[in-house]
């Protein structure tokens, strides 16, 4: 009897307990967690994959392993998470540190190494399993500014190292060193018209609803006029103790006569799903707005598996004599809550608010592959490109494609090319397809195939072959030639290319490659002298960069560094 009720509370135990780990890991920093990203904030293209650690707009803070473990990946890029680190721990998870200034001194000598073996800045290594181990709170890397990122700050995450699903940091304990007393905040709410048949308001396009604030700090919603199947968008984010910024909000629930209707939450995502932020929000009131309302509903199943949905996918159908309540509620992850309450009255009054149906001979199926084509330039729509079904704007004159415009979003690639027979053989290395709009010109990687010019794309707009026959530039070196500099750490000088865009960078001083670090948002390109390459006295530097259609610039000039800090030359 004894060893049945110990048994029983070992498994009541168990059942309570997080499926991930409490105090398994440490915070990365010594900083308070005031994050300025939240994991599932909805981005650019995508949905943020962590928590994002403020730095006081200062970089160079010590980063720290989490746990014990062994370096996986080591990624430094020009774009993204920039200079990053993976660390594989023996509890099947990983954590990566993004946006790093550097690597603590084993790490940065170990990636310093291969990049002067590869000869490239950019470098994506795979340590062994024992080759670079750490111990939690060792000092791995430092806090920065690098790839995309906005502004000083770490970005921090959790994956699932087997499957790679991205997790939640606040699931891990992170969430005890977080302060979190503020609801989130709702901006506003859309209902939508969805079937042939349906009515808001005797309108048939979308339209905001008005809500009243209560005491309670929940808000009522306009009672709305409705007919056939609706469904809503929600603009709301969330704000933690000690962040200023808006942040993502956690989870979203709602309920039609006080059943669970269409849910989601943002626990985990996989890598590859990201890009279905733009079918999760209502993307062409983004792209004209800048506003992103979240729909709590789909028109049609797409493999986001955050989603939880019921059988009519967030659809409300209203029907005759009817009055029904519904209820959306939005959490963050601290369980602060804030409530819409509103009812849909059914109304077989027309909708006076028309949604002009814009026709044209080119209907995109998005299950199917489309090709369309016209005087030699040609478009390839592979099936699930595009998310819904459309009438899409197609034309070409005086060879420029017009194809629909940049409110439709892309989820995989579409196919654009331009025949290529009659562009003389001297300039066709320098051709290439872009996009463009009135305000500037956009490279896209274009190669040759079967005598067309070919690129794939990722927005629709207007495309035409453009030429870049000028070169990139190199200007502001840091010191002027002939000059001492003994004292300095690095130098640096700019670079830019104004169509094509840079594609490789490359220096030599006095004959041999040094590693120039390339920050891509101020255009600088630098070089530490603690690498140990620089000669004692006189040193030629030679900058070569090219851009992505191979227009070439080189600058050469000379300096003087002495390895004798208490030189007199060091006054000159």
């Amino acid at each position: 009897m004894r060893f049945s009720l110990l048994l029983l509370l070992f498994c009541l135990t168990l059942s309570a307990q997080s499926p991930y780990p409490q105090d398994y890991f440490r915070s990365p920093m010594d900083l308070p967690v005031h994050p300025s990203g939240t994991f599932g904030e909805l981005r650019t293209n995508h949905f943020h994959a962590g928590l994002d650690f403020r730095t006081d707009q200062t970089t160079g803070h010590p980063v720290y392993a989490a746990a014990d473990g062994y370096v996986s990946r080591i990624k430094v890029s020009t774009y993204g998470y920039g200079t990053a680190l993976y660390i594989d721990h023996p509890n099947g998870f990983t954590t990566l540190y993004g946006h790093l200034s550097a690597y603590g001194p084993k790490i940065e000598a170990y990636v310093r190494a291969k990049q002067y073996e590869k000869k490239s800045f950019d470098i994506e290594l795979f340590p062994k399993p024992g080759e670079l181990q750490v111990v939690k709170g060792e000092v791995v890397a430092f806090s920065g500014n690098s790839g995309g990122s906005g502004g000083p700050h770490l970005h921090f995450e959790y994956r699932d190292t087997k499957t790679e699903m991205i997790l939640n940091p606040l699931l891990f304990g992170l969430n005890k060193k977080m302060q979190d007393t503020k609801a989130p905040s709702i901006y506003g709410i859309v209902a939508y018209p969805l079937s042939d048949d349906a009515v808001v308001n005797e309108s048939k396009k979308p339209i905001l609803i008005s809500l009243k604030l209560q005491k309670d700090g929940s808000y009522i919603a306009d009672k709305l006029q409705a007919k056939g199947k609706i469904g809503f968008s929600i603009n709301a984010t969330d704000k933690s103790t000690g962040s200023s910024g808006n942040n993502g909000i956690y989870k979203v629930e709602t309920f039609y006569n006080g059943s669970p209707y269409f849910s989601y939450m943002f626990d985990t995502f996989a890598f590859d799903e990201s890009r279905y932020v733009n079918n999760f929000i209502d993307y062409p009131r983004y792209y004209n707005t800048g506003q992103r309302y979240q729909k709590l509903f789909t028109r049609h199943p797409y493999p986001l598996s955050l989603l939880k949905r019921n059988a009519g996918n967030g659809q409300f159908t209203i029907v005759p004599d009817t009055i029904k309540n519904y209820r959306i509620e939005v959490s963050d992850f601290h369980g602060n809550k804030t409530v819409v309450n509103g009812s849909i009255e059914y109304s077989d009054k027309p909708g006076t608010v028309a949604d002009a149906k814009h026709l044209t001979p080119y209907y995109v199926k998005a299950a199917n592959d489309n090709n369309y084509s016209k005087d030699n330039v040609s478009v390839f729509i592979p099936a699930n490109a595009l998310y819904d079904d459309f009438y899409m704007d197609f034309d070409v004159k005086d060879s420029i494609l017009y194809l629909h415009n940049a409110t439709v979003p892309v989820h995989t690639a579409v196919t654009v090319s331009f025949d290529a027979t009659n562009i003389p053989k001297e300039k066709l290395q320098k051709t290439f397809i872009a996009g463009f709009s009135d305000k500037r010109i956009t490279y896209n990687n274009t190669y040759m195939e079967d005598g067309r010019l070919t690129a794939k794309v990722k927005t629709l707009g207007n495309f035409k072959l453009a030429q870049d026959n000028t070169a990139p530039k190199i200007y502001s070196p840091s010191f002027a030639e002939g000059k001492w500099l003994t004292k300095n750490n690095v130098f640096s000088l700019k670079i830019s290319d104004d169509m094509s865009g840079i594609a490789t960078f490359d220096a030599w001083l006095n004959g041999k490659w040094i590693l120039m670090h390339f920050d891509y948002k101020t255009r600088i390109i630098y070089h530490n002298f603690s690498d140990g390459i620089v000669d004692e006295g006189r040193n030629d530097l030679k900058v070569t960069v090219t851009d992505n259609v191979g227009n070439s610039t080189t600058f050469e000039t000379h300096f003087f560094r002495s390895q004798n800090t208490s030189s007199v030359e060091n006054n000159k």
